[in-house]
Protein backbone atom coordinates (compact mmCIF):
# COMPACT_ATOMS: atom_id res chain seq x y z
CA UNK A 1 0.00 0.00 0.00
CA UNK A 2 1.24 3.37 -0.89
CA UNK A 3 1.37 5.51 2.19
CA UNK A 4 3.04 8.85 2.95
CA UNK A 5 5.99 9.08 5.42
CA UNK A 6 6.80 12.41 6.84
CA UNK A 7 10.54 12.90 7.52
CA UNK A 8 11.41 15.41 10.22
CA UNK A 9 14.33 17.06 11.69
CA UNK A 10 14.59 17.16 16.03
CA UNK A 11 17.37 18.42 17.67
CA UNK A 12 19.61 15.35 18.81
CA UNK A 13 18.76 16.10 22.51
CA UNK A 14 17.56 14.45 25.27
CA UNK A 15 13.60 15.26 25.45
CA UNK A 16 12.90 16.39 21.87
CA UNK A 17 11.27 12.58 20.86
CA UNK A 18 9.53 13.10 24.18
CA UNK A 19 7.98 16.48 22.99
CA UNK A 20 7.11 15.21 19.23
CA UNK A 21 5.30 12.22 20.64
CA UNK A 22 3.22 13.71 23.20
CA UNK A 23 2.10 16.72 20.40
CA UNK A 24 0.77 13.74 18.71
CA UNK A 25 -0.45 11.79 21.30
CA UNK A 26 -2.45 14.74 22.93
CA UNK A 27 -4.27 15.18 19.46
CA UNK A 28 -4.84 11.29 19.41
CA UNK A 29 -2.56 10.83 16.40
CA UNK A 30 -0.69 7.32 15.97
CA UNK A 31 2.22 6.62 15.02
CA UNK A 32 2.41 3.25 13.24
CA UNK A 33 6.45 3.23 11.96
CA UNK A 34 9.39 5.25 13.04
CA UNK A 35 13.15 5.58 12.07
CA UNK A 36 15.48 7.89 13.58
CA UNK A 37 19.06 8.49 12.33
CA UNK A 38 21.62 10.86 12.61
CA UNK A 39 20.57 13.73 9.72
CA UNK A 40 24.21 14.53 8.49
CA UNK A 41 23.93 12.43 5.07
CA UNK A 42 20.27 13.12 4.50
CA UNK A 43 21.06 17.33 4.71
CA UNK A 44 23.77 16.34 2.17
CA UNK A 45 21.32 14.51 0.27
CA UNK A 46 18.13 17.12 0.60
CA UNK A 47 20.83 20.03 -0.38
CA UNK A 48 21.46 18.11 -4.01
CA UNK A 49 17.59 17.14 -4.78
CA UNK A 50 16.36 20.55 -3.92
CA UNK A 51 18.57 22.49 -6.10
CA UNK A 52 16.99 19.61 -9.14
CA UNK A 53 13.83 19.26 -9.06
CA UNK A 54 12.22 19.54 -5.27
CA UNK A 55 10.68 22.22 -4.00
CA UNK A 56 11.74 24.72 -0.81
CA UNK A 57 10.61 22.93 2.28
CA UNK A 58 12.14 25.95 4.83
CA UNK A 59 13.53 29.54 4.32
CA UNK A 60 17.44 29.43 3.19
CA UNK A 61 18.88 30.57 6.56
CA UNK A 62 17.03 27.61 7.83
CA UNK A 63 19.03 25.22 5.27
CA UNK A 64 22.26 27.40 5.76
CA UNK A 65 21.51 26.63 9.52
CA UNK A 66 21.02 22.72 9.21
CA UNK A 67 23.94 22.58 6.50
CA UNK A 68 26.34 23.58 9.07
CA UNK A 69 25.36 21.67 12.61
CA UNK A 70 22.89 18.98 10.49
CA UNK A 71 25.50 16.36 12.76
CA UNK A 72 23.65 17.90 15.92
CA UNK A 73 20.17 17.15 14.16
CA UNK A 74 18.13 14.26 14.11
CA UNK A 75 16.06 12.67 10.90
CA UNK A 76 12.57 11.66 12.12
CA UNK A 77 10.57 9.56 9.33
CA UNK A 78 7.43 8.09 10.33
CA UNK A 79 3.90 6.67 8.82
CA UNK A 80 0.85 7.98 10.90
CA UNK A 81 -2.48 7.35 10.87
CA UNK A 82 -3.42 10.82 10.36
CA UNK A 83 -0.91 12.16 7.85
CA UNK A 84 -3.12 15.56 6.89
CA UNK A 85 -3.93 15.98 10.83
CA UNK A 86 -0.29 15.94 11.87
CA UNK A 87 1.09 18.09 8.72
CA UNK A 88 -1.39 20.69 9.72
CA UNK A 89 -0.28 20.22 13.33
CA UNK A 90 3.93 19.88 12.80
CA UNK A 91 3.22 23.29 10.63
CA UNK A 92 1.53 25.17 13.14
CA UNK A 93 4.15 23.99 15.66
CA UNK A 94 7.46 25.25 13.26
CA UNK A 95 8.52 21.75 12.84
CA UNK A 96 11.15 21.31 9.46
CA UNK A 97 9.41 18.57 7.28
CA UNK A 98 8.60 16.99 4.13
CA UNK A 99 6.64 13.88 2.87
CA UNK A 100 7.25 11.61 0.49
CA UNK A 101 5.39 8.29 -0.63
CA UNK A 102 6.80 4.83 0.59
CA UNK A 103 5.35 1.11 0.52
CA UNK A 104 4.26 -0.54 3.34
CA UNK A 105 4.05 -4.31 3.24
CA UNK A 106 3.24 -6.93 5.43
CA UNK A 107 5.24 -9.77 5.44
CA UNK A 108 5.07 -12.97 7.14
CA UNK A 109 7.25 -13.15 10.29
CA UNK A 110 9.45 -15.86 9.17
CA UNK A 111 12.90 -16.77 7.92
CA UNK A 112 13.15 -15.44 4.10
CA UNK A 113 10.25 -13.46 3.74
CA UNK A 114 12.34 -10.03 3.52
CA UNK A 115 14.30 -11.27 1.03
CA UNK A 116 11.59 -13.09 -1.25
CA UNK A 117 9.96 -9.11 -1.31
CA UNK A 118 14.00 -7.71 -1.93
CA UNK A 119 13.95 -10.13 -4.23
CA UNK A 120 10.68 -9.31 -6.18
CA UNK A 121 12.18 -5.46 -6.56
CA UNK A 122 15.36 -6.66 -7.90
CA UNK A 123 14.00 -8.78 -10.42
CA UNK A 124 11.57 -5.71 -11.44
CA UNK A 125 14.53 -3.10 -11.24
CA UNK A 126 13.43 -1.29 -8.70
CA UNK A 127 15.89 0.13 -6.35
CA UNK A 128 15.18 0.33 -2.68
CA UNK A 129 16.48 3.97 -1.06
CA UNK A 130 15.88 2.52 2.15
CA UNK A 131 13.63 0.18 3.90
CA UNK A 132 13.02 -0.08 7.72
CA UNK A 133 9.86 -2.36 9.71
CA UNK A 134 9.25 -4.10 12.94
CA UNK A 135 7.30 -6.54 14.04
CA UNK A 136 5.39 -6.81 17.91
CA UNK A 137 5.11 -10.68 18.22
CA UNK A 138 6.29 -14.15 16.71
CA UNK A 139 2.93 -14.82 15.52
CA UNK A 140 2.12 -11.36 13.96
CA UNK A 141 3.28 -10.32 10.51
CA UNK A 142 5.73 -7.77 10.49
CA UNK A 143 5.29 -4.32 8.79
CA UNK A 144 8.28 -2.96 6.69
CA UNK A 145 8.53 0.59 4.75
CA UNK A 146 10.07 0.45 1.76
CA UNK A 147 11.21 3.62 -0.22
CA UNK A 148 11.49 2.63 -3.76
CA UNK A 149 13.19 4.97 -6.71
CA UNK A 150 10.34 4.14 -8.61
CA UNK A 151 6.63 4.11 -6.09
CA UNK A 152 4.36 3.97 -8.97
CA UNK A 153 6.07 0.75 -10.80
CA UNK A 154 6.72 -0.97 -7.25
CA UNK A 155 2.90 -0.08 -6.40
CA UNK A 156 1.54 -2.10 -9.37
CA UNK A 157 3.93 -5.02 -9.17
CA UNK A 158 2.72 -4.99 -4.94
CA UNK A 159 -0.59 -4.09 -5.47
CA UNK A 160 -2.84 -6.16 -2.73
Amino acid sequence: MVRTEISLFLKNVPGELGKLSSLLANEGINIDALTIQDASSYVQNLFQARGKSLKRIASVASYNSMRKDSAEFALIRLLVDQTDKTIDLLSKNDYLFDIMPVMTLELENRPGSLAAISNKFGEEGININYVYGSVSSPEEKCLFVFCPEDIELAAKIFKE
